[in-house]
């Protein structure tokens, strides 16, 4: 019994399933980084793109 006990502990403390989640979150964090950055950086060039088809347009 104390056995069976102490082998659940063990492969409790040594599962990694959260590991798989940690790696996605950092993935996920640093795309959105990425997107951030492209939309500061490109941002007033998209807006100034609009704004020159909206005025062509009248």
């Amino acid at each position: 019994m104390i056995k069976m006990y102490i082998d659940y502990l063990k492969a409790y403390t040594h599962s990694k399933k959260g590991q798989g989640m940690v790696e996605y979150g950092l993935i996920i964090s640093l795309i959105a980084v990425a997107v951030i950055a492209a939309l500061v950086v490109l941002g007033p060039k998209i807006a100034n793109m609009f704004n020159n088809v909206s005025n062509n347009m009248n």
